[in-house]
């Protein structure tokens, strides 16, 4: 563990009284330094605790048979209430107000200093929550999300709208405890993924993105170049896609000492300790896109965790700065690097190895305009890069009418169809493909979803700056050669973990604000070359 040495003090006379000595000093030095330690390793112990509970509710996603979920349900919720013990026992706020002098913490950037200024505010917003609402949520999350996966196979919303309800009840609790007088019970929840969002804020964002994105549209809609994607939509080996998939993960970086690649009905990553990553993906047989985007898309995500430091991990240095750039990550190897020109360019000779029949005489131009088509769309993960952001402002104004009470869970399937009418252009035919087609709501994630949008802001003006930085990033993806861009991510954002927020995360990297400007001025060169745009 990294300390700053102490600084060098000259004892001064004042009155008669000698001040600090250099011995004393050293000693006082050696003492924070010690309660530091002590500090962290609870929060180290609680780390150990929570992966534990991840593993296995990653098992529940994976292999856990139907008649589990009862009593898995009590054994996450056990472990999630000993973290939450961890985290609050009274001696963690003795020891905070110790350290409060401490010079090595007088640099809130610092690992000590961003340390303990963000365990602090852990440690308050978790004392706000009693134990058996800690548990109570966490045992919802897991049979919530049985409950989901059944009734979206089933095509059932009333399977799921019991569960839905008690977990609305249980955020709605959560929020009114946390809420400070600044903040809705929505602002409260959002703030755990997003520290400082504001609603009113993410609202005129969106709705400014919004405007651009539709004017774009527009313009795609009015092409008289379209795009025919038949090339993607033939029937596709899913022993060949999970292989394709390993392919990608690997050749972008993500290491698989240290990972692995699983399949679920919802991707997700989650991480086991320093040294275990698992990602998630899905295959579907008639839709190609839906396994490469989604693999690219976690892998984004796994490359995150394993570019954060290791001897920090559990505490604010070695964790990640936000939901939203973690979303950067993983939108900006999806999109930003897996939907170019080059990339196909260079993973077209593989592409056709595996799948030799269907897309043996594909061109990389031709697989790029496929993968990069737009088209108003029912799901959100296989949706286009111009219309995805506009799923994203549907879930975002409902999860907000679902928490304030304005919208009941009676009316949500119907609300959802019509928002997708309104806002994207297309009803959804069922709840599978409406709804029901989300993990997020089920696993207790109300206010994850504006994550997404914020995560393409960053993901297209972190991928400008390493542009600046690297030179002729084109060339690099065409060959093949992503280590210079994973390295200045590991160096810019991994790394740095909660050292910084989010704004002053993107801010040190881009040398400027967050703005949408990358990402219009990135989806507008894209689909120019696909659709010909003037």
């Amino acid at each position: 563990m990294t300390t700053s040495s102490a600084r060098t003090f000259v004892p001064e006379i004042y009155s008669g009284t000698v001040q600090m000595s250099q011995t004393q000093m050293n000693q006082t030095t050696s003492d924070h330094a010690s309660t530091f330690d002590a500090l962290c390793q609870t929060f180290r112990d609680a780390a150990k605790l929570s992966t534990t509970a991840d593993l296995l509710e990653w098992d529940e996603r994976t292999g856990m048979p139907r008649g589990g979920a009862e009593y898995r349900a009590e054994q996450v919720a056990h472990l999630r209430g000993l973290v939450h013990t961890l985290q609050t026992a009274p001696v963690i706020e003795e020891q905070l107000a110790s350290l409060a002098d401490w010079d090595a913490a007088s640099d809130p950037h610092s690992d000590i200093g961003a340390t303990l200024k963000c365990l602090a505010d852990d440690y308050r917003r978790q004392c706000k929550l009693p134990s058996d609402l800690v548990q109570r949520t966490a045992s919802c999350c897991v049979r919530g999300q049985g409950q989901w996966d059944a009734a979206r196979k089933a095509d059932d919303y009333s399977m799921f709208q019991p569960v839905l309800d008690e977990m609305l009840a249980l955020k709605r609790e959560t929020g009114e405890l946390l809420k400070t007088d600044d903040q809705t019970v929505y602002e409260a929840l959002l703030d755990e993924f997003e520290p400082g969002a504001k609603a009113d804020a993410l609202t005129k964002t969106f709705a400014d993105l919004r405007t651009e994105l539709v004017a774009l549209i527009n313009e795609i809609k009015e092409s008289p170049r379209q795009v025919d994607t038949s090339l993607i939509t033939q029937k596709f080996s899913i022993e060949a896609q999970r292989t394709f998939s390993h392919v990608l993960a690997e050749a972008i970086g993500f290491d698989f000492n240290r990972g692995r690649l699983d399949e679920t009905s919802h991707p997700f990553c989650t991480t086991i300790g320093p040294s275990d990553c698992r990602i998630l993906t899905r295959y579907e047989p008639n839709f190609l896109p839906t396994s490469i985007f989604g693999t690219l898309h976690e892998a984004g995500h796994g490359l995150y965790e394993q570019g954060m430091r290791d001897d920090w991990f559990g505490l604010p240095p070695g964790s990640y700065a936000s939901l939203g750039i973690h979303e950067s990550q993983s939108r900006m190897w999806e999109n930003l690097v897996g939907r170019t020109l080059p990339f196909w360019e260079h993973f077209t000779p593989q592409i056709q190895k595996h799948f030799p029949s269907e897309l043996g005489q594909a061109t990389a131009a031709e697989l790029h305009r496929c993968f990069n088509s737009v088209s108003p769309s029912l799901i959100r993960v296989e949706a286009d890069e111009a219309t995805y952001n506009l799923h994203i402002i549907v879930r975002f104004e409902l999860e907000q009418a679902l928490i304030s009470g304005e919208l009941s869970t009676d009316d949500l399937p119907v609300a959802w169809a019509d928002a997708y009418e309104q806002v994207i252009g297309v009803r959804p035919p069922s709840a599978a493909d409406g709804v029901l087609q989300d993990v997020h709501w089920s696993a207790g994630l109300i206010g994850y979803f504006p994550t997404y949008t914020l995560g393409n802001l960053a993901a297209a003006q972190l991928y400008d700056a390493a542009k600046e930085s690297l030179g002729d990033m084109d060339s690099m993806v065409r060959e093949g050669n992503f280590a210079p861009l994973r390295n200045w991510l590991i160096e810019n954002v991994h790394q740095v973990g909660r050292t910084r927020t989010a704004d002053e995360l993107v801010e040190q990297a881009s040398g400027k604000p967050l703005s949408a400007e990358p990402l219009i001025q990135s989806l507008r060169t894209r689909y120019s070359q696909v659709y010909d745009l003037t």
